[in-house]
């Protein structure tokens, strides 16, 4: 297996720029696009802002400072894309991202790449009620099982806040999820 600093000579290089990038989609396209998934909700969306993050990293990666790790720099970038997306979606609703979230959750019984039961799309609507850092932390830490030091990187804040924002999602999730 290729490791980071090599990847990332590979991709700067014009000569084997095209190959590195191969290998780079093949490491990252699974967990990048359960990471944006979870924020788009909807399997075409998500395959579309993949594709779209993808596009950012290659046209991009020269401007890649090394500031922290490869991985980091790419969930940002997907990140933001994500964020991005709901709020263009929301704009040509003209509803509020908000509105944009519980539209795409109600509309997740129709995705034929939807696997969930009752008690998942709750969860998601729980999850949709929170603000939208409290839901990219429970996100990262519940479903891709982040560490705290790789979220920190990828939000840029620091480990302190991301915990007490994980543990006020959770408390509202909870709270959520036993009323009637």
């Amino acid at each position: 297996m290729i490791d980071e600093a090599q990847l990332l000579e590979q991709l700067k290089s014009e000569t084997h720029k095209e190959q590195a990038f191969r290998a780079l989609i093949t490491l990252y396209k699974e967990r990048l696009y359960w990471h944006i998934r979870n924020i788009v909700k909807s399997h075409d969306d998500a395959d579309d802002v993949l594709q779209n993050t993808f596009i950012k990293v290659f046209k991009n990666i020269h401007n890649f400072k090394g500031d922290s790790k490869l991985f980091s720099w790419i969930y940002r970038i997907a990140t933001n894309e994500s964020i991005t997306f709901i709020n263009q979606n929301a704009k040509k609703l003209q509803i509020t991202s908000e509105e944009a979230q519980l539209f795409a959750i109600n509309n997740l019984t129709s995705d034929v790449y939807f696997e969930g039961d009752e008690i998942q799309l709750k969860l998601q609507k729980a999850i949709a009620t929170l603000p939208e850092k409290q839901q990219l932390v429970f996100n990262m830490k519940y479903f891709q099982e982040l560490k705290y030091s790789e979220m920190s990187d990828i939000l840029e804040t620091s480990e302190g806040a991301l915990k007490a924002s994980y543990h006020i999602a959770v408390k509202k999730i909870e709270a959520y999820l036993t009323e009637d």
